[in-house]
Order: structure tokens, then sequence, then C-alpha cells
């Protein structure tokens, strides 16, 4: 009587096999499970008792939770619920450990395949002839490939320059791409980037000295700014950007001058006007140094035109620059405004091309020349018009194929 009163409270589970056998199995919740998995095998198992392995070669797992349950924990232990679904499965059986034949077998495999240490490689090539690679002679033909497409480009200006003063409309079209220059100044400030710098309490002459140090990072400028709070030259204009305006009037005035003269004719008056447009166009693509590569190298004790003719001569290439100041210095800042030898076999057959010959009558490629004569590093945008595209892909063919022969 006293077991009944105070018995536990029976549940009753759902079991399952992967055989697919199923039935309801009924225990007091202070029932073991490995009492309930006994209960189990019997009913699904009959006589699998006889073996004692039987029990521990299988396991229960809850179906909701993927649970495996502990064989002398109890159901209440496990937080089994009245009408839970358990799995009954079998365990799979233990890998059988290698031989000590097969582990010797693959140790000797591995040490077959690993590769040779310094000293085998020694050994193995101690009867070989001595080779190196001489790395200054790879950088200069690099180089000499970088100097020879510019001087392309300069040899090319010239031709095109020449073809389109011969257009009754190079006028009109040239003055459209000199609005279209000052239009797209490279000097503009990101005004929403010097609003949030100037709204921190930063001054604003500062705030856009930052920002072109920075790349109009609006981070990194106020980073800067707070690093070079107390430097007494924190307001010093950028290296190479204010003194450009100054002479650029004066080259314009002398440019007028020069071209005043020369107005008696129709003809002349025309031919005039489109050189000084040149001009123009020429110097609002000058070349500009990286601020940074600038106070840098200036930081290193060069003087402030040698670093700007470095960082010229090697497309704003800090590291480059650098080697160019410490080194022999060639090519010269003169050698980027000669051009290649208007005989040679590579411009004759630049020219010859019908797609450059086309080319070079579209007032847009002389653009995109003079602007990747004096900034190379937007070569790829002018490689990907459609315009100028071509044209640039057939020069590089032709140097290329040159090149190798």
């Amino acid at each position: 009587q006293e077991e009944k009163i105070f018995a536990g409270k029976v549940l009753r589970l759902h079991v399952c096999t992967m055989e697919g056998a199923e039935w309801l199995e009924e225990g007091p919740e202070d029932t073991t499970v490995e009492k309930l998995k006994e209960r189990c095998l019997k009913h699904c198992v009959p006589g699998s008792l006889e073996d004692p392995k039987t029990v521990t070669h299988h396991k229960l797992i809850h179906a909701t939770s993927e649970k495996v349950l502990t064989d002398t924990k109890t159901v209440l232990e496990e937080n089994i619920q009245d009408r839970d679904v358990l799995l009954l499965i079998k365990k799979r059986a233990p890998a059988l450990l290698p031989k000590m034949a097969d582990v010797v077998a693959e140790e000797k495999r591995k040490q077959e395949q690993k590769a040779p240490d310094k000293d085998a490689i020694l050994k193995a090539t101690a009867n070989l002839p001595a080779r190196s690679v001489d790395r200054t002679v790879t950088h200069h033909s690099m180089r000499d490939f970088q100097t020879e497409l510019r001087k392309i480009l300069v040899s090319l200006i010239e031709v095109a320059q020449k073809l389109l003063a011969l257009n009754p409309d190079a006028v009109e079209l040239f003055k459209k791409a000199n609005a279209m220059l000052d239009e797209d100044e490279e000097d503009r400030v990101d005004e929403i980037a010097l609003r949030q710098l100037t709204e921190m309490g930063f001054p604003e002459s500062r705030a856009v000295k930052a920002l072109r140090l920075n790349h109009m990072s609006v981070t990194q400028a106020m980073e800067w700014l707070i690093e070079h709070a107390d430097d007494p030259s924190v307001d010093a204009p950028l290296p190479g950007q204010t003194p450009a305006e100054a002479p650029a009037e004066g080259a314009a005035s002398s440019a007028e001058a020069a071209a005043g003269p020369s107005s008696e004719e129709g003809g002349e008056e025309a031919k005039d006007e489109l050189t000084e447009i040149f001009k123009k166009i020429r110097r609002k693509r000058e070349f500009r140094p990286d601020p940074r590569a600038v106070i840098a190298l200036m930081e290193m004790g060069f003087d402030e035109k040698e670093v700007v003719d470095a960082l010229r001569v090697n497309n704003n290439q800090q590291n480059a620059a650098c080697e160019w100041l410490l080194g022999d210095r060639k090519p010269s800042p003169e050698d980027l405004d000669k051009g290649i030898d208007t005989n040679s076999p590579l411009f004759q057959a630049i020219l010859e091309n019908p797609v450059v010959q086309l080319g070079l009558t579209n007032p847009k490629t002389l653009l995109a020349f003079e602007d990747m004569l004096e900034n190379p590093l937007n070569s790829t945008q002018w490689m990907n018009d459609p315009e100028t595209g071509p044209v640039m892909l057939q020069i590089s063919r032709i140097f290329q194929t040159l090149n190798r022969t």
C-alpha cells in the first residue's frame, strides 16, 4: 500500500527503432535510463539480454532535444515529459586500431613525399653552374618601358595637335573641353566632409588641408587634426599646390601676349587661338604631387623641388621616388618631355595603324594623352573609355609586339 501511495508519476513514452518498430512504454519517472533501455530491448529484441553487452551497445535519444540519455540518470533527471518520443539506436562499432605494419608503411610514405631540406638541396645542386638574376637590369628594363611609353605620348600629342588644327571646328571643340576641365577641378573639397569637421570646431583652412592629405576621409582627417593640433606648421600651405596658381596666370598672360600680334589673318588667328587653348589645357593637366609623399620625403632632408621631380618621374610612388633620389636619378625630369624618334619603326607602326589614325582626329584622344602624360595613374580610366580605349589598346599591342622582336 505504501509503495502505491508514494510511487512516482507514471509516464507514457513513445519509443521508436531504426527498423520502424513503435510502441508505448510506461514507467515511473524515477526509473533509470538503463532499466528503461532493458525493457525496450526485451520488447523489440526478445532474448537479446542474454548477452550483457547488448545493453551497452544501444542508446536512447530524446527526439526533441536530440540528446543522448545517460544510463545512470533517472527519467526525471533527464527532464523527460509524458508522451515524449525516444529513439532506440544501436551504437556504432568503434574503429579498429591500425596494424603496426600499416602505420610503418604510412610513415614511410609521408617521409618520401616530404620536401627536401636546405642541406639536401645544396647537395643535389652542388655541381650546377651558379646563375643569378641581375635585379637592377630587370628594374631598369621596366623603367625603360614607362619612359618609352611617355615618349610615345609626347610625340603623338604633337601629331594630334597638327591634325586637329586643320579641323575648322577644332577651336569650338577645345573651348568646350576647356570649360569641362574648369568644372572638374581636382582641388575641390568635399563640402559635406568639410562641414562635419568645421562643426566639430576645427578651423576651415586646417580642415581643408587635413581632407586633402587624407583623401577626403573624415575619420583620418580628424585624427590628423588632433595629432597636429600643437604643430606650429599646421597652417602652412601644402607643398606644390598653392604656388601653382600664380605662374599659371603669368603663363596665361604671356601666352595671350604672344598670340596677340598673329591675328592679322583669319586662319592664323584661329591657329594661334587653338595653340593658346592647348597651352591652357596643358597647364590644367600639370603634374600634382601627392602631398603626403612630398611631406614624407622632405622630412628625410630632400629639397622640395627635388622631391617633386622625383615623384613626377616615378608617377607619385613614394618608395620609387626615394630610390630615385638616393640613386643615379635617371631618367631626369628633362627626359620626360622628349618625344620618340619619328623615324623609328615603333612610331611608324603606330602611325600606320587605322585605329590610331582615326583616334588622333578626336579631341578627346588628345585630352587623354595630355592627362596620362602628367598623371599616369589615370591611364586605367582612359583604357576603359569607349572612345580612347581602342586607341590605347592598339598602341600597347604594337609596343609589346615590337619590344619582343
